[in-house]
């Protein structure tokens, strides 16, 4: 038998309890999730998944008249042919999605 060792790291309980879900769906362990994730690092030389700063959005503040009354004219029409939902819907629809 291969020696091991242990690891210890503090996660979320959130975090930890939607992983394992997930990995006990697959069938997967998680000492060997986690072992395959050291084994991907050694391989990349690196975090095995791109790392990188979200773009900002763009603040509207900086618009000049014309693009803020282009953009209050495009949520308009889209709220004229329907293509909009209120707030709460949205806000209901994340919350069983990312039910925790």
């Amino acid at each position: 038998m291969n020696k091991t060792a242990n690891l210890y790291a503090r996660i979320e309980p959130d975090v930890k309890e939607q992983a394992e879900k997930v990995l006990d769906a697959l069938g997967i362990p998680v000492s060997n999730a986690i072992n395959m994730f050291y084994k991907q690092i050694i391989l990349q030389q690196g975090i095995p998944f791109p790392l990188k700063l979200s773009q900002a959005p763009e603040n509207a503040a900086n618009w000049s008249k014309e693009k803020l009354d282009e953009e209050l004219e495009k949520g308009y029409a889209d709220m004229l042919a329907g293509r909009t939902k209120p707030a709460a819907l949205y806000i209901s629809e994340a919350k069983k999605k990312y039910k925790r």
